[in-house]
């Protein structure tokens, strides 16, 4: 039997209370009817939630002004002029009207955005983007403002919901094969501190955020459904908590809102996390994710030389010339060198120091130290002479020759600093006298960040002639100058021979940075054959302050287990040199006379990912374009790489795992070479 209500206000049919006292007849009535006005404002929201899926004509309509901007520019408010496109859900703005055929001064996507009303005035609003962007935006009353809030709000929301919804992605085949490619070769091992047998799948740092954070939704839509299950098995009535009490159905509904928001927002990232993955074999170096980073600084390589080995078939003659004698960057951003040195005490190390961009050379270091084989012709004769004092001096004076190319230019210009992983690889061909082609392979990797350790590899077709070298390069300020240290020594090795030289590097310095800047080498360096007895020692000197001669070197050849004198040189590194020898006879060299053997060189389409010139080739492309700030970006973009793929390794407890070195008693040695290698010559 069904009753009907006293009360005029509850219109629906109420169960049976006809056992139940007044009291407690009155206390059931007003329970039910805080439910049904509980239940009223929740069909209220539903249907505003609807209202914005289905998009309102006039919510989401056009709309464009001028508003006042605070600017940190000026720390004010500036006139703007805005465009709100509601299709698009961008809202741009310009500095004037008729500027907007232009490209906008600044826009933000409002998907996600949060926009409130300010509580200084009635006329200002913030809008806070999702990329954490924020606009403080005044209008010219507080009618305006709530217009502009209504439209922008009703954009944001329709493009929020748009979002979360969990749309299908559209997936190109040969993309995502591609991808999955990539995915395959992502795997470590490691095992007692390295990673040599334990394959770890490799996921990147958003990643794993992004499962941790559906990991804690779950648990939270666990405790909610066991919250609703609880709240069903109470009594509907006669005690004191009951399934209908106003508080248990408000926490009900407010555990499942929440729940929603939170699904809604894992919705949003993981669409963008997918298209991100699936596009990234067509993305630029300038749009590398954290995860591809770790492929290039992560130690994410094969483990055999084989395998990483470049087609050198495809080399073409290098028509890059480095010679830089543009002084725009250095006058133009004076300021910023004052600024730079201002900052800077005199010893200090500027390993760490992110230097300007305009300041670079347009070519990694690796690349560099590929210039010392400019005069192959005069490398491979070396072992051709019988005796060891005529192979000595054949060493030494392809030694002194091997400088002036690398140093080209009136203008001191540093080049990229190589990010760990990365590696240089070119050749040269020469033709003997008997018409025989040779050709010499050099290899080069970055294979440590802190330090900075650059390891090189140059060897023959046929394995004869070998030169190895890890070269640590630590940098310091010394005023109006700074010096780069070159430590570590190489070993070149004529196998037939059974003969090691064994030799360091000098010293570079930068001169005069305020005015036009200009290179300096200047130290003492031993080139000995412990085999032969033969050594030689060489001293670049640097100008002193008064008098003396720019890029003067002196060197003296003896044979140490007799201590005779066998020659001795003098002369300019980038000019003339004279050798005196023994007998009296003399012989001068002049470089500039020299032929230069151009290198061999892929082009960049065809090099891999971590190779200098396809690495910086949007820093590159920017410097020539004399585009200071966008090559700034694509450089701090390739430090982020590092930074990631170092923080990587650093979780796992992992050491960089090289492509093509081993290392071995502190320095690196190609991995097809024998440990000895490493060794330095007990007299040097």
């Amino acid at each position: 039997m069904m009753a009907s209500s006293d009360n005029d206000d509850l219109t629906f049919a109420l169960p049976d209370l006809s056992g139940l006292s007044e009291a407690e007849r009155l206390q059931v009535i007003a329970v039910m009817q805080r439910a049904k006005e509980f239940e009223a404002i929740e069909e209220a929201k539903i249907q505003k939630v609807n209202k914005y899926l289905a998009g309102s004509i006039s919510g989401r309509a056009p709309m464009e002004g001028q508003i006042l901007k605070f600017t940190n520019v000026v720390k004010g408010f500036q006139y703007r002029w805005f465009v709100l496109n509601p299709d698009s859900g961008m809202l741009e703005y310009f500095e004037k009207e008729e500027h907007k055929k232009l490209r906008p001064r600044g826009s933000i996507h409002l998907a996600a955005a949060v926009v409130s009303p300010s509580e200084e005035d009635s006329q200002t609003f913030i809008i806070s983007a999702a990329n954490g962007e924020i606009f403080k935006l005044r209008a010219s009353d507080a009618k305006e403002r709530q217009l502009w809030v209504d439209r922008i709000r009703s954009t944001a929301e329709y493009h929020t919901a748009n979002m979360a919804q969990p749309s299908p992605v559209t997936i190109n085949k040969q993309s995502t094969n591609q991808t999955l490619g990539r995915q395959n070769k992502d795997s470590f091992k490691r095992s007692k501190g390295s990673h040599e047998s334990l394959h770890i799948i490799k996921k990147s740092p958003r990643e794993e955020a992004l499962i941790e954070v559906k990991d804690f939704f779950m648990e939270a839509d666990d405790y909610a459904k066991h919250l609703e299950d609880k709240i069903s098995a109470l009594p509907a009535s006669g005690h004191f908590l009951n399934s209908l009490d106003t508080d248990l159905l408000l926490l009900k509904a407010t555990s499942a809102a929440t729940l929603q928001c939170i699904q809604d927002c894992i919705n949003i990232l993981q669409t963008a996390e997918m298209r991100e993955s699936i596009q990234i074999s067509d993305k630029p170096i300038s749009q590398i994710t954290k995860s591809t980073a770790l492929l290039i600084t992560g130690g994410i390589m094969e483990t055999t030389v084989e395998d990483n080995a470049p087609n050198f078939e495809d080399e073409m003659p290098d028509e890059d010339n480095h010679s830089d004698s543009d002084l725009e960057g250095v006058e133009e951003n004076k300021s910023v060198i004052l600024h730079l040195l201002s900052q800077l005490k005199l010893g200090m190390d500027l390993t760490k120091v992110v230097l300007p961009t305009f300041i670079l050379e347009k070519r990694s270091l690796l690349e560099m130290f590929a210039d010392y084989m400019c005069h192959p012709d005069l490398f491979l004769k070396i072992p051709e002479y019988p005796e060891p004092e005529k192979r000595m001096l054949a060493v030494l004076e392809w030694y002194l020759s091997s400088f002036h190319v690398g140093r080209q230019g009136s203008v001191a210009k540093k080049p990229y600093n190589p990010i760990i992983g990365e590696t240089f690889h070119c050749s040269w061909h020469i033709n003997s006298p008997d018409h025989k082609k040779n050709k010499i392979l050099y290899t080069a990797e970055q294979v440590s960040h802190h330090p900075p350790v650059s390891a090189f590899y140059f060897a023959t077709l046929d394995g004869k002639i070998r030169m190895n070298a890890s070269i640590y390069t630590k940098s310091k300020f010394m005023g109006m100058s700074i010096g780069v240290s070159m430590i570590g020594k190489v070993r070149l090795r004529f196998e037939e021979l059974g003969e090691d030289y064994v030799f360091g590097m000098p010293s570079a310095y930068a001169r005069s940075i305020l005015t036009v800047p200009w290179v300096e080498l200047g130290d003492k360096v031993s080139l000995v054959c412990e085999k032969t007895g033969y050594t030689s020692s060489i001293v670049f000197h640097t100008k002193p302050f008064y008098g003396g001669k720019l890029h003067h070197i002196t060197a003296e050849a003896k044979n140490i287990k007799t201590g005779d004198v066998i020659c001795k040189v003098q002369g300019e590194w980038n000019n003339i040199m004279e050798f005196t020898y023994a007998n009296g006879s003399t012989k001068q060299i002049d470089v500039n006379t020299l032929q230069i053997h151009k290198k061999y060189v892929r082009p960049v389409e065809k090099q891999k990912e971590y190779e200098s010139r396809k690495l910086w080739q949007h820093v590159t492309k920017a410097l020539k374009l004399k585009d200071i700030q966008t090559a700034t970006e694509h450089k701090r973009i390739l430090e982020e790489i590092q930074r990631e793929g170092e923080k990587h390794r650093h979780d796992l407890n992992i050491q960089y795992s090289s492509k093509y070195f081993k290392k071995i008693e502190g320095g690196w040695v190609f991995k097809s070479l024998p440990d000895d290698f490493s060794c330095d010559c007990k007299k040097n």
